[in-house]
Order: C-alpha cells, then sequence, then structure tokens
C-alpha cells in the first residue's frame, strides 16, 4: 500500500512538473541562485572582527544594525533574522528584473506566481535567462526594461544578507532601503504588488527620516541631505506620473483604424517631451546624484518606454493616499496606523 501511495505521488509531480515545466525550471533557477548567495555569505560578527575590513565597511554595517533596531523598537516592525550576515557581490550585479508592457496601452505583462501571487516584474539571478526572456517579449510586440536590482525581500522565509552593494549608500538611502525591504517582511498582500511597493517606499521614506532625525538631528547634513533628495525626487515622480497620464490619455485618443505609423510617432514625441522638460525639475541636494532621465536630449532608441512607466505606477502612484491616510485619519501616529494596515490586510 505504501509503495504504491508513493508511486502515486511521484508520478503526480512527474506530471506536474511536465504540465508546468517553464514555471519549475524558473523556481530552480531562482532557488539557485538564493542558495548560492546564502552559502556565501559570513556572518556579520565576524566582518566585525576581521582586521582585514576597512573601518568604513564596518560602521556602514553598524549603521544597519542601528536602522534594523530602531525599524522594531521606534517603528514596530516586525523583528528579523535578515541582516545579520554579509555577502560580497566584488562589485557585479547579482540579480535582474523585467517589465514588460503593452505598446499603446498602460497595462503591464503579469507573471503568476505559488503562494506569493501575481507580480509586475520578473527577476533573474542568470542574466542569459533575463536576456532570452526580454526577447522573446520583445517578439511579442512588447517594451520592455531590464534593470539590476540593488535589494529584495524573501518576505520573512529566508534571511535575507547585507549585500556589498548596500555599502555604498549615503546614510539616507540606506536607512530607507533596509526599512522598505523589512516593511515587505511586516505586511505583503497578495495579488497586490502596487500596493505592497508603494506602502513600503512609504514607510522607507517615512522611517528613514525618522531614524536621521533620532541619530544625527535635523540640523545634520545626513538630515539635510535626504530630505532634499526627497524633494526633488517627489517632484521627480510628479512629473512621471503627469507623464503617465498624457500617455495613458493619448493612447485612449486612438481608434482601431490609426495607423501604427501614427501611433507609434505620437507616442514617442510625447515621451521625448515628458524627457525634455524634465529639465525645469530644480534640485537642492548637497550632494550631486544622477537622475534617472538625464538633462539632454535623447535619441528615439535611449528614450524610455511604457515599461519605465508601467514601474512608477506600480511602486509611486499611490504616495499621496498613504500620506494624507497616515496624517489626517492616525494624527501621524506611525504604530497606530501600522496597527490599522495589519489588522485590515491579510498578509502572508
Amino acid at each position: 500500500m505504501l509503495k504504491k501511495t508513493g508511486l502515486i505521488i511521484v508520478v503526480m509531480l512527474v506530471t506536474l512538473a511536465i504540465w508546468q515545466r517553464e514555471l519549475v525550471s524558473y523556481g530552480w533557477m531562482q532557488a539557485r541562485g538564493q542558495l548560492h548567495i546564502l552559502w556565501n555569505t559570513q556572518p556579520v560578527d565576524e566582518i566585525l572582527a576581521d582586521p582585514a575590513y576597512p573601518d568604513s565597511l564596518k560602521k556602514k554595517i553598524e549603521l544597519i544594525r542601528e536602522i534594523k533596531r530602531f525599524s522594531v523598537d521606534s517603528l514596530g516592525l516586525e523583528p528579523s533574522g535578515s541582516y545579520e550576515s554579509f555577502y560580497d557581490q566584488h562589485g557585479k550585479p547579482i540579480l535582474w528584473v523585467i517589465t514588460a508592457c503593452e505598446p499603446y496601452q498602460l497595462i503591464a505583462r503579469k507573471w503568476h506566481f505559488p503562494i506569493i501571487g501575481t507580480f509586475s516584474y520578473k527577476g533573474f539571478f542568470e542574466k542569459d535567462r533575463a536576456d532570452t526572456l526580454v526577447a522573446e517579449l520583445k517578439k511579442e510586440g512588447l517594451d520592455t526594461r531590464i534593470g539590476e536590482v540593488s535589494a529584495w525581500s524573501t518576505l520573512g522565509f529566508l534571511n535575507d544578507p547585507i549585500l556589498s552593494s548596500f555599502l555604498d549608500r549615503s546614510e539616507g538611502s540606506l536607512a530607507e532601503l533596509i526599512i522598505h525591504e523589512l516593511t515587505h517582511g511586516t505586511l505583503f498582500i497578495k495579488n497586490n504588488l502596487e500596493y505592497n511597493e508603494n506602502l513600503a517606499d512609504f514607510v522607507g521614506e517615512y522611517g528613514a527620516l525618522r531614524f536621521l532625525a533620532w541619530k544625527y538631528g535635523t540640523n545634520a547634513g545626513q538630515y539635510k541631505n535626504y530630505l532634499a533628495t526627497k524633494a526633488f525626487y517627489e517632484r521627480y515622480d510628479e512629473h512621471i506620473l503627469h507623464g503617465t497620464r498624457l500617455l495613458d490619455s493619448l493612447y485612449h485618443s486612438f481608434k482601431p483604424e490609426t495607423p501604427l505609423v501614427v501611433k507609434d510617432s505620437l507616442k514617442w514625441k510625447t515621451i521625448q517631451q515628458i524627457v525634455d522638460s524634465s529639465d525645469t525639475l530644480t534640485d537642492q541636494r548637497i550632494t550631486s546624484a544622477v537622475r534617472l532621465v538625464k538633462k539632454r536630449r535623447l535619441s528615439k532608441l535611449n528614450l524610455p518606454n511604457n515599461a519605465y512607466f508601467i514601474g512608477y505606477l506600480t511602486y509611486r502612484k499611490q504616495q499621496n493616499r498613504f500620506r494624507q491616510e497616515f496624517e489626517t485619519r492616525f494624527g501621524s501616529n506611525f504604530r497606530r496606523y501600522l496597527t490599522y494596515l495589519k489588522e485590515t490586510y491579510p498578509s502572508l
């Protein structure tokens, strides 16, 4: 009887693997990449005790520990075993994310995964696999975008390490990053990526300001520079979101009989205008940073496409909603707000 049951299970697993061959292959690739990273990490305590590591690196690691403690003790995020180990990337990217969008609609391609739900992007630890998917999506006529990823969250299923690329960030950027990822481990709603990313962005920015004020004071350069950076990107966000509204209006004006050459011409003309008008954005940051859309006239080949704009909708569209709800309904009391969110929205 046991042999028969075991045989049935094996047959079912083989059938599933054949039926969902691509999903199984992708899952194995991602698991292998994640395990490779975890297998090659070092405990943070070893890094801090090693005289071969520079003090500047150690200070950033200690700062991450402080940010994590602040996130739990002062913001109320869930305790986590993450960021207690270190992975050296040796200056190389390790994860790439692909987004894709319809060419004349702001509708993202979506991918479905067991347990965690639906995502409007797909990550790859293997660059050649990512490039293959981009080529396939382009053959379908979709706008695509591939970008390197500086951090990600395994939502508490694994203990995420500190990546060596973290240590190149400023204090404010590092605080925002760590708090963003810890927010995912505290609250992550299945099949609602836009909500999850917008929430994590909101909490990351709010938490970073609170941490910097607590550690350095509001008159410190770290606080002022982060505040100026945040103000610049709020202006930039609004500019790009306004651009998405222009594109959406344009695409809705297209008729079935509108020639593709006309659609293409109007689309790229509008995107060019969005790019050119970004030159008017003021920037008061103490240290300069590369803007996501450079201040020069770009050729058509270098213009951002719909996949870029759909990414902004995923991460930034709901920022005002969270800010208004937090300030008006909860009097800017973050612990009350977080408790409300956790009680209202079921998390993985």
